[in-house]
């Protein structure tokens, strides 16, 4: 098949906030397609790529015309009877970056690049006419372990919970769809605990509880307590992942815990959570501290337990070379990879190989304003990522996911390993 460019399409769709996002479409010469929509974080790192936004009273400010515009008038024609596919999707990034011409590609948007790049690769995939995943690595045969959220806090569910995400992961599960069962037992056993005890209110951005609690300290206790009421055996079946999202707290010099009223210096913050993963089957810990602090994070990666990961965001923003200082300094021991954070799919890609020279695990992850758009999933198995985090196990930008890779796994076949232990 032709696999030529033919066609750009910039659209405006909405994502699961209600608010507009940037969808791209390729079409080929020979009949192909290409889709994949942007995503929108709300904790978000201060080096990641920056969503062009059009300002003033609709949406907010939050509207997108201004990016789908730059996608019709700039990038399209930019695009235009170049190739698509393999070695192409760098020479692609590449153009786009250059066309963008700023460091945080804000002058087209972060939302109209990531997008683009993302439709690149799956026109590349559907002129070969294999899915996306056998494009990136016909080769790869890693399952990711699904790291899934229960309940939801921090920017995710206005502040009612410190912590921006209590998770959980199961090692000892057999299989992908197997941890997919184990998870929703503990998510209907931690529901039920919070609604005997006053405690439910809702569900929060990603799909998690949205909790009431007196403490943080609380949360991770309910949630430890729901995978024993579950049936399962903390830590060894299934285990705790906890995202702090720690740059949300830090203001004016400490980390202020609204909840509990009181503010932590850096000293105390990681006390706080050392205790926690002292006391609870805690496995994963992401963003400890805030986003400058690598020699504090560096000294609590340092603290941990062996076989905890230190899982660093908003302190890598998926960047190849702040990864590469992380890892000199001794700060964290795994990476979330979002594609949006760096802009382009070639961008995360580096980041992600940055990671594995350094040793670290790599954990592909969505964001807290999604779409039915799958493409992490198809990243997560042909980038051979350890770990996949989507969100919870309800809502349908969230199921979309999780749903993807139950067929991912089935194509696999025989052929297919399921990173389970492994992966931590």
């Amino acid at each position: 098949m032709d696999a030529v460019i033919e066609q750009v399409v910039g659209r405006r769709v909405w994502d699961s906030r209600g608010r507009p996002t940037v969808e791209v479409e390729v079409r080929l010469a020979g009949g192909a397609v290409g889709r994949a929509i942007a995503p929108a974080g709300a904790s978000r790192g201060s080096g990641e790529a920056v969503d062009r936004r059009d300002g003033g009273a609709p949406q907010r400010g939050l509207d997108v015309r201004g990016a789908v515009a730059a996608v019709r008038d700039e990038i399209a024609p930019l695009l235009h009877g170049r190739a698509v596919g393999g070695e192409h999707q760098a020479e692609l990034d590449a153009a786009l970056v250059a066309l963008d011409g700023t460091p945080d590609r804000s002058r087209l948007g972060g939302n109209a690049l990531v997008a683009t790049s993302m439709a690149l690769a799956w026109a590349g995939a559907a002129a070969q006419g294999v899915p996306l995943w056998a494009a990136l690595d016909p080769d790869a045969t890693t399952v990711p372990l699904p790291e899934i959220q229960i309940i939801g806090g921090g920017a995710h569910a206005v502040g009612t919970l410190d912590v921006q995400d209590l998770m959980v992961v199961c090692p000892g599960a057999p299989s992908f769809a197997d941890a997919l069962d184990w998870t929703a037992e503990v998510y209907l056993a931690a529901g039920d605990l919070l609604a005997r005890r006053g405690r439910r209110t809702g569900v929060a951005d990603e799909g998690g509880w949205w909790p009431s609690f007196a403490t943080n300290t609380e949360a991770v206790a309910t949630l430890a307590e729901a995978i024993e009421h579950a049936g399962f055996v903390p830590g060894t079946e299934v285990a705790i992942s906890i995202d702090v999202a720690a740059s949300e707290l830090w203001r004016d010099g400490a980390y202020r815990l609204a909840l509990e009223d009181r503010a932590l210096d850096t000293v105390g913050m990681t006390r706080l959570v050392l205790g926690w993963l002292r006391d609870y089957p805690i496995v994963m810990v992401e963003d400890p501290l805030h986003e400058g602090d690598v020699a504090g994070t560096a000294a609590f990666t340092a603290a941990v337990p062996p076989g905890v990961l230190v899982v660093a965001d908003d302190l890598a923003v998926t960047n190849a070379g702040r990864v590469r200082a992380l890892a000199a300094a001794g700060a964290a021991n795994a990476l979330l990879v979002k594609p949006n954070q760096a802009g382009t799919l070639t961008e995360a890609l580096a980041a992600r190989h940055a990671a594995a020279a350094a040793g670290w695990k790599a954990v592909v992850s969505a964001r807290s304003g999604e779409t039915e758009d799958v493409t992490i999933c198809h990243l997560a198995v042909g980038w051979g990522a350890d770990l996949l985090k989507v969100g919870s196990i309800a809502r349908g930008e969230r199921t979309a996911k999780w749903n993807e890779v139950l067929r991912i796994a089935e194509a696999l076949g025989p052929r297919a390993r399921f990173a389970g232990a492994a992966a931590l």
